[in-house]
């Protein structure tokens, strides 16, 4: 696997990978002599066929120069046509296809049955005892994460709409609140504070990527918007509250978790009032109480065990 840096926790312990390639285009591959070290490097893994999840010209030369025989892409770019990269074609584009599908499509023009698009990560057992030391839970409440942010790509509530959410799952469950998030997110975190009776335990900024992943695999349910943590956590098997809004663009279909335990929330008139708005569209119309209900329904599904 070729990924950026910042993706490279996520494919870490993987037993289907034998190795993971860092592609830095910014920093340490940067210009002519960073593209040509990248050449080299894939020459010496003398591969026969390179799946391009998501085609670049950058990506598609250096394939191409690499000498790799068979390489597959998607779309029609004039890069893809100069490089005699084969298509698979979005022409049929459905919009409401989930975005592992048209990945997986890739597999199967190289005659690889696909039978799910369930996805995995995998953790260690240093890892998970370092997530549980830093959170110290108490194992018979129930472990509820909130990560409020999502960098403006998609609709949200707002931190005070979180906040109120808090506030009543420590009222009702005596719920332990944990809110995670970057280090330009802290002021989220205090925002959702103001709005509660108990502390939360507050983790933005304070973890690695390895770490919020162990830390959201010791949760009991993850509340968020259509987020990356929303997709560790389904990857994980984490149960997931999901909001969504239902335009074909950011639909659920396209972009839900792909968890065995997942609850998706939709304004439940259609288009809220904000949907226009885009990426900042506050999906007002989604009630706390409808994501007070979901929650409670994954918690009756997946029962606190002590650990």
């Amino acid at each position: 696997m070729m990924v950026r840096p910042y993706t490279r926790d996520i494919l870490i312990g993987n037993p289907w990978i034998d190795e993971i390639i860092i592609d830095d285009p910014d920093h340490a591959h940067r210009g002519p002599t960073g593209f040509l070290k990248q050449i080299r490097k894939l020459r010496t893994g003398t591969f026969d066929t390179a799946l391009m999840l998501l085609p670049t010209m950058r990506i598609a030369w250096m394939l191409f120069l690499a000498g790799i025989p068979r390489r597959i892409g998607v779309g029609h770019t004039i890069y893809q046509t100069l490089t005699f990269t084969r298509s698979v074609s979005r022409n049929q584009y459905i919009p409401l296809r989930h975005e592992t599908d048209y990945c997986l499509d890739m597999a199967e023009a190289i005659g690889v049955p696909v039978k799910t698009n369930r996805t995995s990560i995998f953790i260690m057992d240093e890892e998970r005892a370092c997530a549980r030391s830093m959170l110290n839970f108490e194992t018979d409440r129930p472990r509820i994460g909130i990560h409020p942010g999502n960098g403006h790509s998609a609709p949200n509530w707002s931190p005070e709409r979180y906040g109120d959410l808090a506030y009543q799952l420590q009222k009702q469950y005596k719920a332990q609140i944990v809110v995670t998030g970057d280090a330009n997110e802290k002021t989220l975190a205090k925002r959702i504070q103001a709005r509660t009776s108990e502390p939360v335990v507050s983790m933005a900024g304070q973890l690695s990527l390895r770490q919020l992943i162990a830390v959201i695999n010791e949760l009991d349910v993850l509340v968020s918007s259509s987020t990356g943590p929303m997709h560790l956590a389904g990857a994980l098997g984490v149960p997931t509250v999901s909001l969504f809004c239902p335009l074909s663009a950011r639909s659920p279909q396209r972009w839900r978790p792909l968890g065995d335990h997942s609850s998706i929330l939709l304004p439940p008139n259609g288009e809220c009032a904000t949907c226009d708005h885009g990426p900042m569209c506050d999906l007002s119309d989604i009630s706390v109480d409808m994501a007070l209900n979901a929650i409670e329904e994954q918690l009756s599904d997946c029962p606190i065990e002590n650990q």
